[in-house]
């Protein structure tokens, strides 16, 4: 009987031990592929308000789909603010984005929760960021939209779709915030390809049809 209670005091110091080990940390340059979000940003000029980014949209010409972030992912979830990166960046850089990417604030968090994942320096992210960006056509319904509009999810996807060959039904998804059009979310390889990704496609917009707010509505 002593030996046994010994064998069983064993086994529970063991699994505690086993229990206490820290989960592994994400790592720089350890994902599957990348997210591109397209932000709409009438849609976050119209709902913030006065406490939206005046460099975003109290502007002669305002902004329409701009670039949220490129986001390295695993097949299912995503590392964050990753370890061994620097946290800061050169303010220049935010600079050089502010056509696609018209927050500073916004650059600098990106490169803090997502950009210190991708294994990249942070002029190489923003840069392959901007390549992505490049890589995608807007549709020209949202290139020249003057008034409200309404539109289905699934057609704000088969826009995309029809406007990038390449792209497939399972490799994007639409999000909604409030009923409006908030982001179009492509998910890409890291050679920046179209790719599937069912995680980020079931994550879409449910709602059967969106407002699409105009540039300059406030």
């Amino acid at each position: 009987m002593a030996l046994l209670g010994h064998i069983g005091r064993l086994s529970a110091c063991l699994l505690a031990g086993l229990l206490s080990l820290p989960a592994s940390a994400d790592q720089p340059g350890k994902f599957d592929f990348y997210v591109l979000a397209l932000s709409w940003s009438p849609t976050y000029c119209k709902q913030q308000g006065a406490d939206a980014n005046p460099h975003q949209c109290d502007v002669s010409k305002p902004f329409r789909f701009v670039v949220h972030g490129l986001w390295p992912q695993y097949e299912r979830g995503f590392p964050e603010s990753c370890p061994g990166a620097p946290k800061r960046i050169d303010r220049q850089i935010a600079v050089s984005m502010e056509d696609i990417m018209p927050s500073h604030n916004l650059v600098f968090h990106e490169w803090r929760k997502h950009g210190t994942c991708s294994g990249l320096t942070p002029e190489d992210y923003f840069d392959l960021t901007r390549e992505a960006f490049d890589k995608i056509t807007i549709p020209g319904a949202f290139r020249t939209l003057d008034k409200r509009g309404k539109a289905a999810p699934d057609t704000v996807e088969k826009a995309f779709r029809l406007a990038n060959p390449g792209l497939k039904e399972d490799g994007l998804a639409v999000t909604c915030d409030r009923g409006e059009l908030e982001e179009v979310r492509i998910c890409l390889t890291r050679d920046l390809e179209f790719r599937a990704c069912r995680e980020v496609d079931r994550s879409g917009c449910r709602a059967g049809s969106l407002s699409v707010p105009p540039p300059g509505a406030r």
